[in-house]
C-alpha cells in the first residue's frame, strides 16, 4: 500500500473488534471502529449479568488496538456512492473500505403481549434492564424463560441456581442444535437445578400477560417475570442504506465477504450472509468472519484476488448454572455428534472458552503495535450500529 488507506468497522463485538485488530497490524491502514457503546460486550455473557455473576462488559481499552479510533456513535446511514457513514450525532466519516459488523439483536415477537409485558435479553441493555425486575421479584415468585436456544437455556439453568422457580417454555424441543445424547444430558441437568420444561405439541406460546404465558394448547403458567429468549434479528442498517439482504435483513455477500453492490463493502458476523448461506450466530463464527473480512479488504487494497472464506466449528457449550455445563462436539461443517462433556467439566471448559475469547482479542490487540489514547465521540442513544 503506498498510502495510508481509511477503513471504517461498523460495530465492536467478536466481529468488528477481530477485524479491526487484524487491519491496524498494518501501518498503513487507518482504523476507525464505530459503536454505539463505550465499552466491549462479553454477549456469551449476558445471562449471568442477570443473574448477578457477572457484568458482561470489557474495557475497550483493553481489547482494542490503541492505534484505532473509537467513536462512540450510531451510523444513521451508509452512503456507499460517496464512501462515507452518517453518524446520528451529525457528523460524517469517509472511508475507502467499509466492514459492516453490526451484530444482531432480539427479534420483535409476534405473540400478543410479548413486547409489552416480556423482557427480552439479546443486548447488554435488555440485560441490564432485566436484573432489577429479576431481583426485585420474590424469591418464590414463578419465572418464565421462553427459548429453546443456548440464551433461553443458561438463564433458565443461571436463575434455578439462584433458587427460582422456573419454568422453560421451548416450542418444539430443548435445544434444537444439540444430538439427542446431550439434549438428555442437559434435561437432566435443568431437572436437577429444578427448571420445568415445556416441549413438544402445543408448546408455543400464544399470548403473555402481566402474570402468565399461555401456551397455544390452552395451558396457561403463572409468571411474574417472563423473560423473552426466542429468536434474533438484526438491524435494518443495510437496507435502509439501498443494500441489498436477505430476507431477514443480513448483508448479502460472495463467498469472500464482499457485499454483492459494492466491492468496497465487506461484511463479518451476524448479520452476514455470505453466499446467501449464513452461519449459525455464534462468537465462534464471528472471530473467523472477523478475519476473514480484515484478509479481504487487506487482499483488495494490494489488488489480489480475495481467498473464499472458509469456516470450521467445534460445537457449542452452555453453563448449565454455574457448577455444570456441557460443551456438545460437532463435525467442522456444524453438524452435532454423539460426543459431549457435561459436568463440572463442561462448565470449566465453558469458563475457558468465555475467558480465551476475550483474551484472544487482547493478544491481538497488543500485537499491533502502539496502545495511543483514542478520540470517543460522544455516546448515543442508539443501540445498534
Amino acid at each position: 500500500m503506498n498510502k495510508n488507506t481509511d477503513v471504517v468497522v461498523i460495530g465492536g463485538g467478536y466481529a468488528g473488534v477481530t477485524a479491526a485488530n487484524r487491519l491496524a497490524q498494518r501501518a498503513d491502514a487507518t482504523v476507525t471502529l464505530i459503536n454505539p457503546r463505550p465499552d466491549f460486550v462479553e454477549r456469551i455473557r449476558l445471562h449471568q449479568l442477570v443473574a448477578g455473576s457477572n457484568d458482561a462488559v470489557v474495557d475497550y481499552g483493553e481489547v482494542l488496538a490503541g492505534n484505532i479510533r473509537l467513536v462512540v456513535d450510531s451510523v444513521a446511514t451508509i452512503d456507499a456512492a460517496g464512501r462515507g457513514v452518517e453518524l446520528t450525532g451529525g457528523s460524517t466519516v469517509g472511508y475507502d473500505y467499509l466492514i459492516y459488523a453490526v451484530g444482531s439483536g432480539s427479534a420483535e415477537p409476534d405473540v400478543p403481549g410479548a413486547a409489552e409485558f416480556a423482557h427480552p435479553i439479546a443486548t447488554l441493555e435488555e440485560a441490564r434492564r432485566l436484573r432489577p425486575v429479576v431481583d426485585a421479584a420474590p424469591a418464590t415468585a414463578p419465572v418464565t424463560v421462553v427459548g429453546s436456544g443456548p440464551t433461553g437455556i443458561e438463564t433458565a439453568a443461571e436463575l434455578a441456581e439462584e433458587g427460582r422457580a422456573v419454568t422453560l417454555v421451548c416450542g418444539a424441543v430443548l435445544g434444537p442444535y444439540l444430538h439427542p445424547r446431550g439434549r438428555r444430558a442437559v434435561a437432566r441437568t435443568l431437572a436437577e437445578l429444578g427448571v420445568t420444561v415445556i416441549e413438544g405439541p402445543g408448546a408455543r406460546v400464544a399470548a403473555v400477560t402481566r402474570d402468565a404465558v399461555r401456551l397455544d394448547d390452552g395451558r396457561e403458567l403463572p409468571s411474574r417475570v417472563t423473560v423473552w429468549a426466542a429468536g434474533f434479528s438484526v438491524p435494518d442498517l443495510a437496507a435502509r442504506s439501498g443494500l441489498t439482504t436477505d430476507a431477514v435483513g443480513r448483508l448479502l455477500t460472495d463467498e469472500t465477504l464482499t457485499s454483492v453492490d459494492d466491492p468496497r463493502i465487506v461484511a463479518a458476523g451476524d448479520a452476514a450472509a455470505p453466499a446467501g448461506a449464513p452461519f449459525r450466530m455464534s462468537c465462534q463464527a464471528a472471530g473467523q468472519l472477523g478475519s476473514r473480512a480484515a484478509r479481504t479488504v487487506l487482499s483488495r487494497i494490494a489488488g489480489e484476488r480475495p481467498a473464499p472464506l472458509k469456516v470450521r466449528f467445534a460445537g457449542q457449550c452452555m453453563s448449565l448454572g454455574r457448577r455444570t455445563g456441557i460443551f456438545q462436539f460437532a463435525s467442522m461443517d456444524d453438524r452435532a455428534n454423539p460426543l459431549y462433556l457435561g459436568g463440572r467439566p463442561g462448565a470449566k471448559l465453558k469458563e475457558i472458552v468465555c475467558r480465551a475469547t476475550v483474551k484472544q482479542l487482547v493478544n491481538e490487540a497488543r500485537r499491533s503495535g502502539t496502545r495511543a489514547e483514542r478520540d470517543k465521540a460522544p455516546a448515543t442513544a442508539g443501540q445498534t450500529a
